[in-house]
């Protein structure tokens, strides 16, 4: 029998791991370097289990919604 999600350990545990998933996800998807992305905001969803990360860089801001028991990039939503 596996565990439920409730019960399963996040690999997403900590604010400074979803960050620095969503700094590399930023970085992978536009070419952008790291010194150049400034945190904007963080959030954990406790219903969902969700992390949000905005960020920015330059003249653009993204959200980026990640899984935090699966550790992955669910959505990147450019503003």
């Amino acid at each position: 029998m596996s565990p439920g999600i409730g019960l399963m350990k996040r690999r997403l545990e900590k604010e400074k791991d979803a960050v620095a998933l969503a700094m590399s996800g930023i970085i992978k998807k536009y070419k952008v370097n790291t010194d150049q992305i400034k945190t904007l905001e963080t959030k954990y969803d406790d219903d969902a289990g969700d992390w949000y990360v905005a960020l920015g860089w330059n003249d653009k801001k993204a959200i980026i919604k990640m899984d935090s028991v699966q550790a992955t990039i669910t959505e990147i939503k450019e503003l």
